[in-house]
């Protein structure tokens, strides 16, 4: 028994329908984006703007680390100066000011916060500094799931390069 002929459907109308749900799933998916993104992102622009200021002053307290590093033990100088001018550049990505390149100020002290003793040697403050650029380098990347899109992308970054610092602040100390 032949099979009968395949009932023809005219192509129009289901040309429509499938633009005609297209459309509306677009913008169903539009509308439903451009709300929920805001607060389940954390986009919100105080949210990102804490965030920006936080990591403005974490940068501008790891320059006051480095400033103590060199202001302690001078002969570090030449090796740390390349990576204080990276976390001198993120303070400002960031939209922080940082103090003036190349000048340990009298406040550049490592705080309580940063270091409870100043270091002993030089290899001290080397593992030092790698210490606190690796627990800045992980609180930034901690953070991303709660910072939009372009502020995310740069944390992102300057975390990465942290992560690097610290890298060359061990090997440095070996």
């Amino acid at each position: 028994m032949p099979y009968p002929p395949p009932s023809r459907i005219p192509s129009g109308t289901r040309r429509r329908s499938l633009l005609a749900s297209a459309a509306g799933a677009a913008l169903l998916a539009g509308c439903s984006s451009g709300s929920g993104d805001t607060g389940s992102t954390g986009g919100s622009p105080s949210v990102a703007e804490k965030a920006r200021a936080r990591a403005a002053r974490d940068s501008a307290g790891l320059v006051e680390r480095y400033d103590a590093a060199i202001a302690a033990f001078p002969g570090l100088a030449e090796h740390l100066a390349p990576l204080r001018a990276e976390v001198v550049r993120h303070t400002e990505a960031f939209g922080g000011v940082p103090k003036a390149k190349g000048k340990a100020s009298p406040s550049a002290r490592p705080s309580a916060s940063a270091s409870a003793s100043p270091p002993a040697d030089e290899k001290d403050a080397l593992t030092g500094l790698a210490a606190a650029e690796r627990a800045l380098a992980d609180r930034r990347s901690a953070a991303l799931l709660e910072v939009p899109g372009e502020l995310a992308r740069l944390m992102a970054s300057v975390a990465a390069a942290g992560a690097v610092h610290a890298y060359l602040l061990t090997e440095g100390a070996r």
